[in-house]
């Protein structure tokens, strides 16, 4: 595991499975085995379809993390860029991330886990962006 914890590293087999049991699942994929392992009950997930605007990563608290429409939110991985949201189920969301990853999970590798937090420049979500005034 690196500076920032992504996807692949967090979504791990349960330990009645071996540690590579999930390594033909693709990463955006392992999230909807981990939590049907968890729940014991299965997700739908339809094939490939990739629905709306882009979610952006951002980092949190050293976290890979995006958040659906829904307000939940989930790890992702630049290895695997999309996310399916297993609270809400919409589909699959294409994932943005910066175009240089290491150089952003570079920045934190000497900071305590609770500074290591970052939000892409675009991010309409990010609470220190300037809102326009009407």
């Amino acid at each position: 595991m690196g500076v920032i914890t992504r996807a692949e590293d967090f979504y791990l087999p349960p330990p009645h499975l071996s540690p590579d049991a999930w390594s033909l699942v693709p990463p955006a994929m392992r999230v909807v085995r981990w939590w049907e392992e968890r729940h014991q009950r299965r997700i739908p997930v339809e094939d490939g379809i990739l629905i709306g605007q882009p979610l952006y990563a951002r980092i949190n608290h050293g976290r890979w993390v995006a958040d659906c429409t829904c307000l939940s939110a989930q790890f992702v991985t630049p290895a695997d860029p999309r996310m399916w949201c297993v609270e809400c189920g919409t589909g699959w969301w294409q994932v943005a991330f910066p175009a240089d990853v290491d150089a952003v999970e570079q920045q934190f590798t000497n900071l305590p886990l609770d500074q290591r937090n970052w939000w892409a420049s675009e991010d309409p979500t990010d609470p220190a962006r300037p809102t326009l005034e009407v």
